[in-house]
């Protein structure tokens, strides 16, 4: 698990970090998961920022009527936090949860905060992270406001086509923000 995350550093920064990246390595800390175990609770206070080195995470939120509202769904090789709770110390506003038994290596902020301090290529990482997450989830915004239920699917299609087969078609619903009669529907006619 942690080769994972070692490689996912390396190809990042490159041999920038080689003297420092045992460092790095030894503050995270490594969680086995079953599927459907939340990691966060709106509510709580987001401690830790989570590396995928396998399994499969949903990031939502609930509307009033209880309904699921998906903002990503995060796969191996990417990091997964409520950003805005980790850095603040806020009652987060999401929700995150396994969608599949999971390897996750978890850092928490005084660790981060050291690492920013004293490795500073780390905090190219965190840049790097910060700005996936907002550009990932401007543009779906954008695009989705644009686009018919119909093109969302074809978009999902094109550009993640595992979550296709790897995920609930509710689910899948739930992040293109369509009702999942209408995904099955639609998904049918492709």
């Amino acid at each position: 698990m942690i080769d994972t995350l070692r490689q996912h550093i390396t190809d990042r920064l490159g041999n920038n970090v080689d003297d420092k990246l045992e460092l790095v390595l030894s503050c995270f800390e490594p969680i086995i998961i079953d599927r459907n175990q939340f990691l966060l609770k709106e509510g709580e206070v987001c401690k830790y920022v989570y590396f995928i080195a396998k399994g499969c995470l949903q990031v939502f939120v609930y509307d009033n009527d209880l309904n699921e509202t998906t903002r990503d769904i995060v796969t191996e090789g990417t990091w997964c936090s409520e950003l805005m709770s980790f850095g603040s110390g806020n009652p987060a506003t999401e929700n995150i949860r396994t969608v599949e038994p999971s390897e996750l290596l978890a850092i928490d902020k005084p660790n981060f905060q050291k690492m920013m301090q004293t490795v500073p290529q780390f905090e190219k990482v965190y840049k790097q992270l910060l700005e996936t997450s907002y550009a990932n989830s401007v543009y779906r915004i954008n695009t989705f406001v644009a686009l018919s239920a119909l093109d969302r699917i074809k978009w999902l299609m094109k550009y993640r086509p595992k979550l296709m087969t790897r995920v609930s078609s509710k689910l899948i619903a739930s992040y293109l923000g369509i009702n999942k009669d209408v995904f099955s529907r639609l998904k049918a006619k492709l």
